[in-house]
């Protein structure tokens, strides 16, 4: 297992110079142990830290990592023993690429700032608070300590002076950037200017192959696993149900720092767990379908096409704020801002001839608003690269 590890760790170090991602060392955030902000596990958090030069030396991007979510002790048990668990084994380095890129040419209104990867080993979207310690499998829900923790840190390090920042995340941790958003900007100077950014992170409430919404009983047990309801919004929770306010399109309405939504309207995780969940597939009819939309029958597809009207209702607080940013391609992936071929490479996708990466920066620092949506039907745009899965 030792070896495997070492060869794993070998082959990312090869693949981060392959792909001209600069790798960056990991650190632990040891001092966070004390407060009680720790992993699944009881291990320190964990972050990688690429600092800032020249024009970019006071701001800031903080980008949290993804990777799903354990919803009762039996799963929350497996994660522990994994990297999205316990900071002890994860990946020393970490490429840093896409909307992290230290590269002009690829990421040129970001590339020289602080930017920040927080890694992910709660497996509540950094929302987690439970005081006591699951006493037989040693489990820690400290997910919304540790968030905060590495926030304090950054601050001690130099974010209090932010003149620039923004919160960022792709798929769990694109959802923990929308939830901390307003906590993040009141925690910054308020002289600065702070926006935030969800790579697919825009989980909506959508109804399922069976006509239910199995994914909100999903949230359901993370917000109750993990004692989420106290670190979500106030002014959701304080009108809707907890496992409610785990959607950004009810956040979305009450939230007052601006928010740009990067999302793929067929988005990959969510037609594979949001519209055909597999315990509501009974017949399996959809296991092939979900996997690979070319396996698809001609019904099945519809159904597809249809939810992205699903997704366009629940986009409509953001489309309804004039400060957001909207970037929504017809595109069946997730996560698409982790690589600079996505984010601004020729490969990568295109909404109204504009690639992210520009869409982004000109909405950031106001050089013009960027609220598009793609063509409406499936494989309509011929930008749009294979599957993308960061996490």
């Amino acid at each position: 297992m030792v070896r495997l590890k070492q060869l794993w760790s070998s082959l990312l170090v090869l693949a981060v110079v392959v792909i001209g991602a600069r790798a960056v060392p990991i650190t632990y955030l040891e001092s966070a142990v004390a407060k009680g902000a720790v992993c699944l596990d009881g291990s320190a958090p964990a972050y990688h830290f690429d600092k800032g030069s020249g024009s970019g030396v006071n701001n800031w991007i903080v980008h949290m990592e993804g990777g799903g979510w354990c919803t009762d002790i039996a799963t929350c048990v497996q994660r522990k023993s994994t990297m999205k668990g316990s900071s002890k084994l994860m990946n020393k380095d970490f490429g840093f690429s896409g909307i992290l890129g230290g590269k002009q040419s690829t990421n040129p209104d970001f590339y020289n700032w602080n930017r920040i990867k927080v890694r992910y080993c709660d497996g509540s979207s950094f929302t987690g608070d439970i005081e006591a310690v699951d006493p037989t499998n040693k489990l820690f829900f400290r997910g919304a300590r540790v968030w905060r923790a590495v926030i304090d840190d950054l601050m001690a390090k130099g974010m209090s002076n932010a003149q620039n920042a923004i919160l960022s995340g792709c798929s769990a941790g694109a959802l923990a950037a929308i939830l901390h958003c307003d906590q993040f900007k009141s925690i910054l100077p308020k002289t600065a200017k702070v926006k935030c950014v969800s790579d697919a992170g825009y989980f909506i409430h959508g109804k399922d192959i069976s006509g239910g919404s199995y994914i909100q009983s999903y949230y359901g047990k993370v917000v109750a696993t993990h004692g989420s309801a106290k670190s979500l919004p106030a002014s959701c929770t304080s009108t809707m149900k907890p496992e409610l306010c785990f959607f950004p399109q009810y956040v979305a309405k009450t939230l007052q720092t601006p928010l740009f939504v990067i999302n793929a309207a067929f988005d990959s995780w969510q037609i594979k767990n949001v519209l055909a969940p597999t315990s509501v597939d009974k017949s399996k009819a959809w296991k092939t379908c979900k996997l690979d939309l070319k396996k698809c029958t001609a019904s099945q597809l519809q159904t597809v096409q249809g939810y992205r009207d699903q997704v366009l209702a629940a986009l409509a607080p953001v489309r309804a704020d004039t400060t957001s940013g909207l970037f929504l391609d017809s595109c069946h992936a997730h996560c698409q801002g982790g690589s600079a071929a996505t984010w601004s490479g020729d490969k990568g996708p295109t909404v109204a001839n504009t690639k992210m990466a520009k869409a982004v920066g000109d909405w950031f620092f106001e050089r013009s608003t960027f609220q598009n949506i793609d063509c409406s039907s499936l494989n309509c745009n011929p930008t749009c690269p294979a599957v993308s899965t960061e996490d």
